[in-house]
């Protein structure tokens, strides 16, 4: 729970006792390599910081072909965070692409985090304006970008990505194909 501490600590203050009533409604669960921690069409209740392992983001088309949207790391939030907000069915599967290990936190612990911290809903804004930074830089790579640069640039985004992820969700993320990515590997 250290690592969840130094996060939360980095974003708002916190004192230790609000930190341990808000800790207390949480868990920490472990999951296999490819074992699914969120689901579509269901509204997420969850929101989960990795504390060891990676999480991928995924959204099917009409055809059923899983595209990768993102990539979760070590002390970092994650989930449907949209959908958490709504109270909206989730469009996304979070899979834990190796042995992931999680606290989770229950929409009760977030809710009790609004009411009885302090800076409480800070924390819950500061998470939501994380994911909404990533997803507009990530629109703007798509679009702006060369295959080539977003390749280049995607262990800065994600360290060491190359060894902990198969090609084929790399080259999903960079939305092309896993011969094209071939080729990319290739010219650098």
């Amino acid at each position: 729970m250290e690592a969840l501490r130094l996060a939360i600590k980095q974003m708002i203050h916190i004192s230790d006792e609000e930190f341990e009533q808000f800790v207390a409604q949480t868990c920490a669960r472990t999951y296999r390599r490819q074992e699914i921690l969120s689901v579509p069409d269901v509204v997420p209740n969850e929101l989960f910081f990795i504390w060891k392992g990676l999480i991928r983001v995924m959204i099917p088309d009409q055809a059923g072909f899983d595209h990768t949207i993102h990539f979760a790391l070590e002390n970092q939030f994650i989930a449907d965070y949209s959908s958490f907000l709504q109270h909206q069915p989730s469009l996304y599967t979070l899979q834990a692409v190796e042995e992931t290990q999680v606290v989770v936190l229950p929409r009760s612990a977030i809710e009790w985090g609004y009411l009885h911290m302090q800076e409480g809903q800070k924390l819950g804004r500061l998470i939501a304006e994380f994911y909404f930074i990533y997803q507009d830089n990530r629109i703007k790579n798509m679009y702006a970008r060369t295959p080539k640069q977003r390749y280049d640039s995607i262990t800065d985004v994600f360290p060491n990505i190359h060894n902990r992820v198969p090609q084929h969700m790399i080259a999903s993320y960079l939305g092309i194909t896993p011969v094209h990515l071939s080729r990319l590997k290739k010219q650098s």
